[in-house]
This record gives C-alpha cells, sequence and structure tokens, in this order.
C-alpha cells in the first residue's frame, strides 16, 4: 500500500475492510486530493476489529470529521456498524469478490434498517470515486472553494467528452474521404 493522506483533522475518513481493498478505494483518495479535501485511511473490520472501528469513528469525529466513506467486500457490514455509531453522512462502497462479485456487497449495504441510513454508491472502484465526489459535496455547503473545484473538475469532464466527439468525427470525416 502507498502513502495516504492523514489529517490530523480530516474532513473525511475513509475506512476499508481490508488491506485488498486500497486498489478499489485509491481513487476516492485520489479525487478527494484533487479537490482539496482532507481525509484518512485507515484499514479496519467491522467483524474482527470492531472496536478498533468504533474507535476511529469517535477519533474522527472528535477532529471534525463530516462525511465517512466505508468500504467493504461480501459482508459488507462495515458501512452499517459506522453508521450505528455516527449522525454524519456513511457512504457505503461495496467491493467486488466472493461468490457473487459484490452483489452480495451491494445488497448488504443498502439493506439497512430505518433510522440508521447508508448512502450506497456503485460496486468498487467506480463508487468509490463517487462517494469521494459526494463527500466533497456535502463539504461544499461549508467551504465554497470544494464547490468551485466540483465545478472545474465537471467542466473538464466535459471538455474530455467534447474533445473525444472532435477526434471520432474527425477521423470518420477523413475515413470518408480517403
Amino acid at each position: 500500500m502507498t502513502e495516504v493522506n492523514s489529517q490530523a483533522n480530516a474532513e473525511v475518513l475513509i475506512l476499508m475492510g481490508s488491506a485488498s481493498d486500497w486498489k478499489h478505494v485509491r481513487g476516492a483518495a485520489e479525487v478527494l486530493e484533487g479537490l482539496g479535501v482532507s481525509f484518512e485511511v485507515h484499514v479496519s473490520s467491522a467483524h474482527r476489529t470492531p472496536a478498533r472501528t468504533v474507535d476511529l469513528v469517535r477519533s474522527a469525529e472528535a477532529g471534525g470529521c463530516s462525511v465517512y466513506i466505508c468500504a467493504a467486500g461480501m459482508a459488507a457490514h462495515l458501512a452499517g456498524v459506522v453508521a450505528a455509531h455516527t449522525v454524519r453522512p456513511v457512504l457505503g462502497v461495496p467491493l467486488p469478490g466472493g461468490v457473487l462479485d459484490g452483489v452480495d456487497a451491494l445488497l448488504a449495504t443498502v439493506q439497512m434498517p430505518g433510522g440508521i441510513p447508508v448512502a450506497t454508491f456503485a460496486v468498487g472502484s467506480a463508487g468509490a470515486r463517487n462517494a469521494a465526489f459526494f463527500a466533497a459535496q456535502v463539504i461544499a455547503g461549508e467551504r465554497p472553494e470544494v464547490g468551485l473545484a466540483l465545478e472545474d473538475a465537471r467542466r473538464a469532464d466535459g471538455e474530455k467528452i467534447a474533445a473525444a466527439d472532435r477526434e471520432i468525427n474527425t477521423e470518420i470525416s477523413t475515413g470518408r474521404d480517403s
């Protein structure tokens, strides 16, 4: 695992159930870093280290954490355990693996009891990145500069699409002229 951004007063706490989940979660850290949102990343298991998980949540909350991103596969109880210990937004990212390759984690993450919500994202890396964008949107309510960074990111994505469209149409028109 590479070095991660660790902040004393991180706005976002990213938790993953296993070190092997980092390959799916890394993109979330990259998104947050690119948008200027402080974060911490830790490995903690809802089942194997439940006390550590709760301690991380309490410590992050005392430090001013605004949003939690929890990524786990299979039973995927990490987001639910975190949600049970905070009233701040918890964003669940189900991860692929196991017999159902992430569908089990998706169902476990989305099926929370009333009053303990977890916002659930797509399975895998795309879900992790979207969770980071969503976390930044939450933080943008308090920090307008994060909102501006989000607008810039969307504009840049739109420019990439427009450039790809021009490239394909140039290729098509050049091919027709031959």
